[in-house]
């Protein structure tokens, strides 16, 4: 059971991100310093940098939060599934409940509107896309375990994810430049995307 003074710790955290997140998508990423995600707080620089190690760190909060919500999906899956289709059903069912991850931080709105600087940021981007591949080691060992592989030994673990990643990976950027954005977009979109993976790999390009 959380104390009060984790709870406090929480509030601050959260109001820490909201506050960068809000500044951020108003006045850019690299012209908002961390002085003000503090002040806009009522809190010192020192106890910004007790939460986060700097600005990346606060920038990219959630998107931690989404990737362990999304680990725990693949995690739950039924034993049986194989892994693409375990993949898969845990990101289009992880959607399903990802605002009430979202919302427990921050406004969905202000988050996609938060995607969108991350896409246009070099420096976020660059740290997006390495923790991307950082989360996606991490799947693969999931799935190793879930298949009772070893991971190092049969590349098929890391293989599989590597092929699902690069499919978010190209819904992450068709969605972000699209009008629409929301996450049921985001769903579809993934949904459809997904879709195209097994024709892709094993069927013919070539028109007849």
């Amino acid at each position: 059971m959380e104390t009060l003074r984790e709870r406090k710790k929480q509030r601050t955290r959260d109001a820490l991100v909201r506050a960068a997140f809000e500044l951020f998508t108003t006045q850019g990423y690299d012209r908002t310093t961390v002085d003000e995600i503090a002040e806009a707080v009522d809190v010192s620089q020192r106890t910004f940098f007790r939460y986060f190690a700097g600005k990346e760190d606060a920038a990219l909060a959630v998107q931690r939060l989404t990737e362990e919500h999304f680990y725990e999906a693949v995690r739950a899956r039924p034993p049986h599934e194989p892994p693409l289709e375990a993949l898969r059903r845990a990101v289009l069912e992880g959607w399903d409940t990802i605002s009430e991850v979202i919302e427990s931080v921050v406004p969905v709105d202000l988050y996609l509107r938060m995607y969108r600087v991350v896409e246009s940021t070099p420096v976020l981007l660059a740290a997006h896309l390495r923790r991307s591949a950082e989360t996606e080691e991490r799947f693969a060992r999931l799935i190793a375990e879930r298949e009772g592989l070893d991971v190092d030994a049969d590349p098929r673990p890391r293989v599989a994810v590597a092929v699902f990643g690069a499919v978010m990976r190209v819904t992450e950027r068709q969605w972000s430049a699209r009008e629409d954005l929301n996450l049921e977009a985001i769903r579809e979109l993934t949904a459809a995307y997904l879709d195209h993976v097994g024709p892709a790999l094993a069927e013919n390009w070539r028109a007849s």
